[in-house]
């Protein structure tokens, strides 16, 4: 996992529901902890594109609901800002469920575009993404 160069806001706070963008079996998951995120005492942890979350199946295969899976955030709507000063936003949250910790996703196909933050800290995401922006 490399570091990001970008200035990410965080926009998917824990408790979020988002939508997966793979064919892993998962639909929507509910995120509960962010990996690797330190917060001021009081504040919790919040996502942002790149991000390694654990996260339980809300909705999708019945072999694959009520599990704990890892995934990482592919889109977000709030928008962040590049370091050439663009800003960039998404139409929907999305995020790819991951086989293990490593970064190697489940699913084979992913639908929509991919952050292209995710795909640098990512190389295994980067391998399955096809619309890279």
């Amino acid at each position: 996992m490399k570091a990001v160069n970008a200035t990410i806001t965080k926009g998917l706070p824990l408790g979020s529901r988002i939508e997966t963008c793979d064919n892993s079996g998962a639909k929507v998951l509910k995120i509960f902890s962010v990996k690797g995120h330190k917060t001021v005492k009081g504040q919790s942890p919040a996502a942002g594109i790149g991000d390694l979350v654990q996260a339980s199946v809300v909705k999708g295969r019945p072999d694959m609901r009520k599990q704990v899976v890892f995934a990482v955030i592919v889109r977000q709507r709030k928008e962040y800002r590049r370091p050439d000063g663009t800003r960039i936003k998404f139409e929907d949250n999305a995020a790819v469920v991951l086989k293990d910790e490593k970064g190697n996703p489940k699913g084979t196909i992913f639908k929509g575009p991919i952050a292209k933050e995710a795909t640098t800290r990512w190389s295994g995401i980067a391998k399955v993404a096809n619309i890279i922006v």
